[in-house]
């Protein structure tokens, strides 16, 4: 185990114990010791530590007594960030059963195979995405359906033309067998059982996102999950009159775990935005005196981009950070030379949900997944022969530590296959190639897949974008392969120009100055511009659908 990494350690403990309690301890807790003080800002409404206890403990109480859920049974949570959003999620919790996290940018017929995969009975659902769930209740093992009207949340002369339409839209009624309204659950105020959570119960269950293979249910308890909520907590200098602006989808484990469990842990506020809005996080910012943001490298470039941003005060920030993609070193300067703050990445995965790795907020590194986290031991291995490697070498990052999941459920054979023994200790597998440098800082190189193999040399996406972002007109860039009869696959990058760039740089251009930024294998032979890319939920560039439309292409022609 390489411990270079502990002469940057902040001033704290490189150790914490994993409390013996729950996820809904923490807000029991949050809300005896804060109960009038604000948990949740809404696009103009606000909802005390009290208020939020009372919601959740009447909805466990709805699920318990009005749908008969009970201990261990999987609900799927299938709607965007909201204060609904928060308040299912812990009353499932408080029913002792499993929160299955479902990304809403998911197709009816996508969300067939969660259902059917982990038997999901009843789904706690924005009305907005009533009509992709709805078709499964009764065809599958769904059989209830609780709706929310995020407007029910906001003020009632709330009139800002542009809020999201699906947080302004009227509450629907619902008249058909085994629905539900949100309001209705809440307001029948129905008491739950005697809670008796523990540590070790299953408590979440997100699903991998399914790029190489179909999505897998990670396991994970209070305990795993309390384990970086804590070290989170921490490590951000969290306190109880922090307060967070949350961007970052809560079905995704860094919005879930950064944006939601770790403040609330702490006592502290959330600023709730349903959709990414550059303009409103920017007014929230400003209007709530917002400390911590933790975000991903899209919505950085995004916020910098945008021309009004001069026009907020944007100075109560504290920290800002994330993970997800590396963020560019030329916005990464560029945020640092408006805010004074240099941006913290981390590193993670459903299956460690969220972090493994976080940058010490004094001494970060840009492009840098960071120093592994509290207790854990990540190292690099040779992908093949598990063999540990040493400063500089590439090869597949391996992890053992508290927030490990427990395996993938019902798929006994994939868990095995994902972890190994060395030292004594069981390491998790991430897939994810990486290296170390000779302070202990570890960098990804890129995922397995993704590597481009151009006349026998290996390149790597990720590095050819980060280069790209030095020139002053990229605002974002994706960088994909592309077939090539001779270097049997090519470099092509997509780029999103600022505004007042456009029609000024050519593509032409842009591989000329590339020439002198890159190795000559490495370069992008194409560069296509683009007004803006496919991206998931929680803002990262949809690269393989870029890379698969263009392989589509060449088939075409071919046939043609």
């Amino acid at each position: 185990m390489n411990t270079k990494h502990l002469a940057f350690w902040p001033r704290i403990t490189k150790s914490l114990t994993v409390p013996e309690t729950t996820l809904y301890d923490n807000l029991l807790v949050s809300a005896k010791r804060y109960p009038n003080k604000p948990a949740i800002h809404y696009y103009g409404a606000s909802f005390t530590y009290k208020e939020l206890l009372q919601e959740v403990d009447a909805l466990a109480g709805y699920l318990e007594n009005k749908l008969n859920v009970k201990q261990g049974d999987r609900i799927a949570l299938f709607m965007q960030n909201s204060p609904q959003y928060m308040v299912a999620f812990y009353a499932i919790l408080r029913a002792r059963a499993v929160v299955v996290p479902i990304n809403p940018m998911n197709t009816q017929n996508e969300l067939e195979f969660y259902i059917k995969d982990c038997d999901v009975k009843t789904a706690i659902v924005g009305q907005e995405l009533y009509k992709n769930i709805a078709p499964h209740q009764n065809h599958t093992s769904l059989q209830n359906l609780i709706i929310a009207a995020y407007s029910d949340y906001i003020p009632t002369d709330e009139t800002n033309p542009t809020l999201p339409a699906e947080v302004t839209a009227p509450r629907h009624i619902f008249n058909q067998e085994n629905h539900y309204l949100w309001k209705e659950a809440i307001d029948a105020n129905l008491n739950p059982s005697t809670y008796s959570g523990e540590p070790d119960d299953m408590a979440v269950l997100p699903y991998t996102s399914g790029t190489t293979g179909m999505p897998k249910g990670c396991i994970h308890t209070n305990r795993t999950v309390q384990a970086n909520v804590v070290s989170a907590y921490h490590w951000s200098a969290t306190t109880s009159d922090s307060v967070h602006l949350a961007t970052l989808p809560f079905f995704h484990v860094t919005g879930m775990l950064h944006s939601m469990h770790a403040p609330l842990f702490g006592g502290a506020a959330l600023v709730i935005l349903t959709r990414w809005n550059r303009d409103f996080a920017a007014k929230y910012i400003e209007e709530y005196k917002c400390t911590h943001w933790v975000n991903i490298s899209t919505m950085v470039i995004d916020f910098l981009a945008n021309p009004k941003l001069k026009d907020y005060d944007i100075s109560s920030l504290l920290s800002i950070s994330g993970g997800g993609a590396p963020l560019p070193e030329a916005v990464g300067e560029k945020l640092n030379q408006l805010t004074g703050i240099k941006f913290v990445e981390g590193y993670g995965l459903s299956e460690t949900i969220s972090h493994t790795h976080f940058n010490p907020p004094e001494r970060p590194k840009l492009q840098c997944l960071g120093i592994p986290s509290f207790d854990t031991d990540a190292r690099i291995v040779d992908p093949t022969t598990l063999k540990e490697l040493g400063i500089g070498e590439i090869g597949e990052i391996v992890v053992n530590g508290p927030q490990v999941f427990q395996g993938y459920y019902n798929r006994p054979e994939e868990t095995v296959q994902s972890f190994f023994e060395m030292d004594g200790k069981k390491f998790f597998r991430t897939g994810d190639i990486g290296r170390i440098d000779e302070e202990g800082y570890f960098f990804i190189v890129d995922r397995v897949k993704r590597m481009i193999n151009a006349s026998g040399f290996k390149v790597w996406p990720t590095e050819v974008e980060s280069l790209l972002y030095k020139h002053p007109a990229v605002q974002q860039a994706c960088v994909v392969g592309v077939p090539d009869e001779k270097r049997g696959e090519t470099v092509k990058a997509f780029v999103i120009l600022h505004a007042d760039s456009v029609g000024k740089v050519t593509e032409d251009e842009l591989i000329e100055w590339a020439k002198g930024q890159m190795a000559a294998y490495k370069y992008p032979r194409f560069v296509e511009f683009k007004d803006q890319f496919p991206t998931t939920a929680s803002g990262k560039i949809l690269w393989r659908k870029l890379q698969e439309d263009e392989w589509n292409k060449m088939k075409v022609g071919e046939n043609s």
